[in-house]
């Protein structure tokens, strides 16, 4: 999938700026994900395609919308040096998967890349190049597979 590259420090209001917060509506977040900060994202990016950051990638509020617009707009995986960690929660909880990848940089914008999520061995086709990110948890893999920590409660009768 093709990737799109962002730099240190990428926060929540860079993802979904405070004034589009009053809405909830997955679909509406979508579309406004990076809208200020790389207006072409929302326009351009593709189902499965994935994010490449340096650190602390979501840092600032605590806020859910910033990974649901995430997801909602088509965007796979995001890899990144390190994540804040609210952020990480939140976008686990819905079942968006973080990968910490220390060779981020070797990542161009607009690489075309595979993950296997399991392993956490990440191919960039682009530049026939093999790199190795953190796998998730085998239990965080599991709430991600079935799309949420509220999907993976329902699943595993504890709700």
């Amino acid at each position: 999938m093709k990737t799109w590259k962002f730099g240190n420090d990428v926060n929540t209001d860079l993802i979904t700026p405070g004034r589009y917060t009053i809405t909830t509506d997955k679909t509406k977040l979508g579309k406004i994900a990076f809208i200020e900060y790389r207006p072409e994202f929302s326009k351009e990016v593709k189902s499965g395609d994935i994010i490449v950051a340096g650190t602390n990638f979501g840092c600032g509020s605590s806020r859910e919308h910033a990974p649901v617009a995430i997801k909602a707009a088509g965007v796979s995986a995001v890899l990144a040096k390190s994540f804040a960690r609210i952020f990480f929660r939140n976008a686990i909880n819905i079942g968006l998967p973080l990968f910490v990848c220390e060779e981020i940089d070797r990542i161009d914008d607009g690489d075309l890349i595979e993950i296997d999520f399991e392993t956490g061995r990440i191919y960039d086709k682009t530049k026939d190049l093999i790199l190795r990110a953190k796998p998730l948890p085998k239990f965080i893999q599991k709430i991600v597979e079935k799309g949420g920590l509220v999907n993976f409660l329902r699943s595993e009768s504890y709700v």
